[in-house]
């Protein structure tokens, strides 16, 4: 299973993301990823990090599609593939409400009919083809000039039952967060499944989020994501995916124990259909150390430096 890293930007100067993107490129991790959350901008600054580590394939996870026409996402997206010549993976994502509405100050009215107006219109705008779309939420029309970018492959954010149909209806896959096992197995690898195959679509990408934690203490990672995003527990689709893994909110989805533990836990995530990790680590900065060490692949990065 590919794995690929969730950088951290939060209050993070850039230089500092740059020398986390080059350590990830001397561990051997096959990407890096950037959220959008409200710090630097995930597209602008993987174009830095893509040609400080170059070789790294890259991703956004997620960036939310209502402050971002899709002409203009399109565009960066395909100038961010153009700069840095690496394979790259556009999460984009509805958000929610109270960001949405409150913070941007967009409707959050009817969003699934938004997100598949909105992936309708992005999908031929990478392709360097016309978009078309007048849509209820959004009309976009146009096409993009980017000669020689090659189009990224675009994963949605989802988890509810309707965001996943048409994610598979409409893109190469998913980027879930706090989903286990159990939720992938017996929900979101077969609805997404499903609706790339009635529609005609490749196998779907998933990709999953994970936050995990190396540590001979596992309470002291979980009580800090309980702690810190507990908030999610009150989102519906959320609450969701908690009943179904049987976790006591955010924390509970932690995988935090010793790296036999850890790497069992990574198995059942494989076996469950996830066709990739995006591996967030958490904890002490020793245990996110030895987080990122366990996932390392030596051999990864010596075949690319050789290349």
């Amino acid at each position: 299973m590919r794995t690929g890293i969730l950088l951290d930007e939060i209050g993070v100067p850039l230089g500092d993301v740059v020398a986390q993107a080059k350590e990830a490129e001397r561990l051997g991790y096959d990407a890096i990823w950037l959220a959008q959350r409200g710090g630097w901008d995930a597209l602008t600054a993987l174009t830095a990090l893509g040609v400080a580590a170059p070789g790294l394939a890259l991703g956004t996870s997620v960036i939310p599609t209502y402050p971002r026409h899709p002409i203009s996402l399109a565009a960066q997206a395909l100038t961010l593939q153009a700069a840095t010549g690496a394979p790259v993976s556009l999460g984009v994502g509805l958000s929610h409400r109270p960001i949405i509405e409150d913070q941007y100050g967009y409707s959050f009215d009817r969003p699934i009919r938004h997100l598949r107006e909105y992936l309708q219109a992005l999908n031929p705008l990478l392709h360097k083809e016309k978009a078309d779309v007048y849509g209820e939420t959004l009309t976009a029309v146009g096409t993009i000039e980017a000669p020689g970018a090659e189009p990224p492959s675009v994963l949605v954010g989802a988890l509810s039952p309707l965001s996943l149909k048409v994610t598979g209806t409409y893109s190469d896959g998913v980027v879930s967060t706090w989903a286990g096992a159990r939720s992938l197995a017996e929900y979101i690898v077969p609805t997404l499944q499903k609706a790339a195959s009635d529609a005609g679509r490749p196998a779907p990408r998933i990709v999953s989020g994970q936050l995990i934690s190396v540590t001979g203490d596992p309470d002291g990672p979980r009580n800090w994501v309980a702690e810190n995003y507990g908030m999610a527990a009150n989102i519906p689709a959320y609450q969701a995916v908690f009943t179904r893994d049987r976790v006591d909110g955010p924390g509970g989805t932690v995988i935090a124990g010793d790296e036999e533990f850890v790497r069992a836990r990574v198995r059942e995530l494989e076996d469950a259909g996830a066709t990739e990790l995006l591996l967030m680590p958490v904890g002490t900065p020793e245990e996110q150390a030895r987080t990122r060490e366990l996932f390392s692949s030596p051999a990864a990065a010596g075949a690319r430096r050789s290349a």
